[in-house]
């Protein structure tokens, strides 16, 4: 399924179009997926969570988004591929991945300015 949201960042309104994923997506995120076919996902938890994640299999660079319940970004995070563990700063309710592909590179210039991407 997907679903269009609407983040408010450094007071600029940045829509994305987001792949909602399902229970067992949440284990499979963007790992094999080729970097150009890659869509933004969307990880929603029922109550406030501090998991780890990791970038084992993925082979290319993502931006980690992480949510309060309000969709207020928390934490943002370039994660370089096979990255065994990465830990967010504070407890989420939602993770965004937006791959640095051609599809989101003015997401992703946004997010994290044109000298990271």
């Amino acid at each position: 399924m997907m679903k269009k949201i609407k983040l408010n960042f450094n007071k600029k309104n940045i829509k994305i179009n987001l792949k909602v994923c399902n229970w067992f997506e949440t284990f499979w995120g963007l790992m094999f997926s080729k970097k150009e076919k890659a869509q933004a996902l969307l990880f929603n938890f029922e109550k406030p969570v501090r998991l780890r994640i990791h970038s084992l299999f993925v082979f290319f660079p993502f931006v980690a988004l992480w949510l309060d319940r309000k969709d207020n970004i928390i934490g943002k995070k370039i994660i370089k591929p096979f990255r065994l563990s990465i830990f967010p700063k504070k407890s989420f309710c939602k993770l965004i991945e937006i791959p640095i592909n051609k599809k989101y590179i003015s997401v992703i210039k946004l997010l994290v300015g044109d000298s990271k991407v």
